[in-house]
């Protein structure tokens, strides 16, 4: 059974940073996608970043320069460590993975979300000005 269990979200003032952690377990496949999503209230959820098993990396234009996405492979851990954060980056953020949803990347895409087949809970980061 394939679990994703977010966590390091919290409140913060704008300009602060939080950096969040994504642990995986029950996922095998050697190829595939994970991505950070977020969704604020009364909004659809959208792709924040994304990473493929070889590393290559897509992120969103809002985000790019303010936050890094990386992986512990021996921890099972996905991290997103996001800096100068802003008021707009308040939403609920999940974690997900995709095997099929990796060939996104090789587009320089972030896989939409139906594309994505398992998600975390969520963990909520709100940012205060």
């Amino acid at each position: 059974q394939v679990q994703l269990v977010e966590s390091g979200g919290g409140s913060v003032q704008a300009g602060g940073c939080l950096r969040l952690s994504c642990a995986v377990s029950g996922y095998t496949a050697s190829s595939y996608c994970m991505g950070w999503f977020r969704q604020a209230p009364g909004k659809e959820r959208e792709g924040v970043v994304a990473i493929d098993s070889d590393g290559k990396t897509v992120y969103a234009d809002s985000v790019k320069g303010r936050f890094t996405i990386s992986q512990d492979n021996a921890k099972n851990t996905l991290y997103l460590q996001m800096n100068s954060l802003r008021p707009e980056d308040t939403a609920m953020y999940y974690c997900a993975a995709g095997a099929k949803a990796k060939w996104w990347l090789l587009i320089n895409r972030i896989p939409p979300p139906p594309n994505m087949d398992y998600w975390g809970q969520g963990t909520q980061v709100t940012v205060s000005s």
